[in-house]
């Protein structure tokens, strides 16, 4: 593809930029983990850990039937090597989101330029969702790279027919698939498959080739789908949601998809079906305007075939599946995120600098944004820190330069404007926000009490009363989860019980007493 070839920024701001970003990516891996799915993640990983059984995904309800492996086996492995902490269980996805920008800027150099692709890199990385997913780590930084690379890899594979590119593309689809699904092959098919309409190019639909990505990509899923065969195939006597005789490789390989796809895993949003039309404006900020005029304008002229068809292929194709789907989340919508930034930077590259309201649009959404940076950080949650201030004058004074700056045109200072909020907002968020709002969590807190941390409470003397768990505080002392017997009291003056204090007089029914 063809586009404006020049420089955009100097490699120096751009250095600088996901300079400063790096920084912030780095403070929220000392976050305390959130007490849902990433503190539960978490403490999947921790039972393989802690028993060394990396076959089962098991959590505090027993079999997890869900997702699959990849991010567990990630984690525990991050355990043995830097201990069970938060900084262990959100590295590997940090890792695996410098793959997702740097094949994020691979994909915009194979579909335009390198100049769209360096942009499309910073667009990804400065995303409110996407840094979000580095500090509320789920599966989501992971199975966003996977699917960067494994779209890099086929659009470069549809381009050249290299076998670099056919084992590159199976290696992503695999490893994708391994973290949460058919959902991981089936985008970046979509996209290979919009690319391939675009070309023209028919006989590639018969090249050899992709039999043996296919067969590499089997390989690649095989230990996963083993390992759905030794805990529920093996063992029909397991239960889960109320079923037993599970099939799990039928459920890995098909099932899965279809149940979240049908809403039989939950309900959440299952009518708004523009849910993710208006989730898009606060997930991909400080971009979602520019990206939604970007697609309305490629739609417009998209039969006159002038630009790539990868991109808004899977913008569309995904948005309308996941929008008519029964279970819904904003963060489902990061799988999007990688074609969605390669498609607002060809813009941005292409028109933008003639469009003279982008500007003011950017600043009016940084308004925005420092605008609730004031109400949580400045009444909510008042910084108590000088570290704390310094950084943000630093921050700060980056936005300002990003303003001011005689170096930079008003079409530059959009962009890096926009960048420098994202920088200023996130280092709050990472620094004051989220510890202080932190506090408040129990399960975290709980564990840090020096009665638990200097050994005065035996751990095996913990016990969680029935219906209740704390993911936090079981991650944070590093131990399993023991519901409370049913049979009768517990003897000894040493038990402890962890529990919800709308239970306590239920509690005090059931015959327990508490020690005074």
């Amino acid at each position: 593809m063809t586009g404006l070839q020049r420089p955009f920024i100097s490699d120096n701001l751009y250095r600088l930029l996901f300079l400063f970003l790096g920084i912030v990516y780095a403070f929220g891996l000392f976050v305390p983990l959130m007490d849902n799915d990433s503190a539960h993640h978490a403490n999947i990983a921790l039972h393989m850990h802690l028993t060394g059984d990396y076959a089962s995904l098991v959590d505090y309800n027993g079999a997890y039937l869900d997702k699959p492996h990849l991010h567990f086996w990630l984690a525990a492995m991050a355990y043995k090597i830097f201990g069970v902490t938060g900084f262990a269980y959100k590295l590997p996805s940090l890792l695996f989101s410098i793959l997702g920008v740097y094949s994020t800027y691979r994909l915009g150099k194979s579909l335009y330029n390198k100049e769209t692709g360096k942009l499309a890199a910073l667009i990804l990385a400065s995303s409110f969702s996407f840094i979000l997913a580095n500090n509320d780590v789920r599966m989501d930084a992971i199975l966003t790279a996977c699917i960067a690379f494994a779209s890099w890899q086929l659009v470069d594979f549809i381009q050249w027919k290299k076998w670099i590119n056919v084992a590159g593309a199976a290696l992503g689809l695999a490893l994708g698939f391994s973290t949460k699904g058919n959902i991981a092959v089936f985008v970046p098919a979509v996209g290979a498959f919009f690319y391939i309409l675009y070309y023209k190019d028919w006989k590639i639909f018969i090249n050899p080739k992709w039999l043996i990505l296919i067969l590499l990509f089997a390989i690649g899923i095989a230990p996963v789908v083993y390992c759905y065969y030794l805990q529920y195939n093996l063992h029909p006597e397991v239960v889960v949601r109320g079923k037993d005789h599970i099939d799990g490789v039928t459920f890995i390989l098909f099932n899965q998809s279809v149940e979240r796809f049908a809403g039989e895993m939950g309900h959440d949003a299952r009518n708004d079906y523009f849910f993710f039309l208006h989730s898009f404006l606060w997930a991909f900020a400080p971009w979602s305007f520019i990206a939604y005029y970007a697609l309305f304008l490629r739609l417009k002229n998209f039969l006159k075939r002038k630009d790539e068809w990868f991109t808004p292929g899977v913008i569309i194709v995904i948005i309308i599946v996941v929008s008519i789907s029964g279970f819904k989340l904003p963060h489902y919508l990061n799988i999007v995120f990688p074609a969605a930034s390669v498609l607002t930077a060809s813009w941005l590259m292409q028109s933008g600098e003639k469009a003279v309201w982008l500007k003011p649009l950017q600043l009016g959404i940084a308004g925005i944004l420092f605008a609730g940076l004031l109400v949580i950080n400045f009444w909510a949650f008042p910084i108590k820190s000088y570290l704390i201030y310094a950084g943000l004058i630093i921050t700060l004074a980056l936005f300002m330069y990003s303003l001011r700056s005689v170096l930079l045109n008003r079409f530059q200072q959009s962009i890096v404007l926009s960048v420098a909020v994202m920088i200023c907002v996130f280092f709050l968020l990472n620094t004051n926000f989220y510890p202080q709002l932190l506090r408040y969590q129990g399960g975290n807190n709980l564990a840090k009490m020096p009665t638990v941390v200097k050994g005065h409470i035996n751990h095996d003397k913990i016990y969680v009363w029935k219906g209740f768990y704390s993911s936090s505080f079981e991650f944070y002392t590093s131990s399993l989860r023991k519901e409370i017997p049913d049979t009768a009291a517990l003897t000894g003056d040493d038990n402890w019980l962890l529990y919800d204090i709308r239970d306590s007089d239920e509690i005090l029914k059931a015959g327990y007493k508490r020690n005074q």
